[in-house]
């Protein structure tokens, strides 16, 4: 039996609950309370939960590590089961070692750069004010939050304020840009009239000024976003980076070039019910006029072509990744079937931070720079004084012990 034909009414009040937001780590709620922080600082901005080093009364040894990109204000609990709660437990383990934990949330994630660097630069500020002794900080973040906290450093310095910090560390954070498939960024933009949250999402200043390419309309050509512009020219008139501290990094993705088998042109989602019918999404390829889209909803066929001329073939690109295709498809599916939106994944992830510009040696602009074999470049050639990548390409974040104890001991060797 076919399915009924359904309203955009319909399909609105059934979206309205379940709307689709791409958003990297776990996505159920957490099944562990996190431990109860020792003090909780309000900051312009932003909260930042205090957590004492073991046996230990007083803030010593602090290091600050803020959130990354999402809709909507940071979750402690989510936190604590991403980053702490899995392979290898990155805050209990600097905690054991004698530092001071400080988890730097926003109020909304999504918001510029520029203001959540008010709330690090807070808490920079608050932390050196309160520490115990003179052991200066090592401050950083995951993701967008490796940006706000660069960002908050540079500006400080630029400033001639001192931020007590003698370390940076960023963990996969997109130093030169982050990629989110135009297909699905047409998809958003097209689907908008049903429920507008995954297209709020992708036009939020923050993915704004972190993806290389972005379109604010399901047909616009896509561009580096006016406020992506303004935060680099913000950045290098501050010199980019912030001078005094040792910077480090690391990337979720593979030094050796070897993307993470999603080849140019793939058929990686497919709308199979009667209300998304025609609608495709394809995996970026290079050339001119390449399809990345057919996009129908409701809507008689035929689908609506998404065409784009001379980019990279960055899906395949080495890096952490972000399953995009696979939540799309999941948020559909999770509607009644009668809605008509089951959709199949034939590919549920794609490069979300490419390898090359979580630890800052090329632009992801071309293949050549994206699928460089780092590993044969001089090291001098990142804008990192020591970085380290994965031995596969992985889940952007994923924390594990060959990342996250790599930045630990780093940490450790300020003493």
């Amino acid at each position: 039996m076919s399915e009924p034909q359904v309203t955009e009414q319909q399909l609105r009040e059934a979206l309205a609950d379940k709307p689709v937001i791409l958003a990297p780590g776990p996505h159920e709620p957490p099944t562990r309370i996190p431990p109860v922080p020792n003090d909780v600082w309000d900051l312009p901005g932003g909260t930042a939960w205090v957590y004492y080093a073991e046996g230990s009364a007083r803030l010593t040894k602090p290091v600050i590590a803020a959130d990354g990109f999402n809709m909507g204000p940071s979750d402690i609990g989510m936190l604590w089961q991403g980053l702490d709660w899995g392979e290898y437990a990155f805050f209990s383990e600097l905690r054991r070692r004698g530092h001071g934990v400080v988890v730097l949330g926003f109020h909304e994630r999504s918001v510029a750069i520029q203001q959540n660097a008010d709330a690090a630069i807070a808490a920079i500020m608050r932390a050196g004010d309160e520490r115990q002794g003179d052991h200066r900080l090592a401050v950083g973040g995951f993701s967008m939050g490796g940006l706000v906290t660069r960002y908050a450093l540079a500006k400080m310095e630029e400033r001639r304020i001192d931020h007590q910090t003698a370390l940076y560390w960023s963990y996969d954070s997109p130093h030169r840009g982050a990629w989110i498939p135009l297909g699905l960024q047409a998809f958003a933009h097209y689907s908008r009239k049903l429920n507008d949250g995954f297209s709020r999402q992708i036009n939020s200043p923050a993915a704004r000024q972190l993806l290389a390419w972005h379109i604010e309309e399901w047909d616009d050509k896509p561009r580096v976003d006016e406020l992506r512009q303004q935060l680099l020219a913000e950045l290098h008139q501050m010199g980019n980076w912030p001078a005094i501290p040792l910077k480090i990094g690391v990337a979720n993705g593979v030094a050796t070039g070897l993307g993470n088998g999603i080849k140019p042109g793939d058929h990686v989602v497919e709308g199979k019910g009667l209300t998304i019918l025609g609608t495709n999404l394809y995996a970026q390829r290079g050339g001119d006029n390449q399809i990345v889209a057919n996009l129908r909803l409701v809507t008689p066929p035929p689908a609506k072509d998404v065409p784009t001329d001379d980019l990279p073939e960055i899906d395949g690109a080495p890096g952490g990744t972000l399953e995009g295709f696979g939540i799309l498809a999941d948020k559909l599916n999770e509607q009644p079937p009668l809605l008509g939106l089951r959709t199949d994944a034939h590919v549920r992830h794609h490069s979300f931070v490419p390898s090359v510009s979580a630890v800052a040696v090329r632009d992801v602009t071309t293949d050549a720079d994206l699928y460089v074999d780092i590993d044969g470049l001089a090291p001098e050639e990142s804008e990192l004084d020591e970085f380290r990548l994965a031995s596969q390409n992985q889940p952007h974040t994923l924390m594990t012990t060959e990342l996250g104890g790599w930045i630990v001991e780093r940490i450790g060797n300020l003493g």
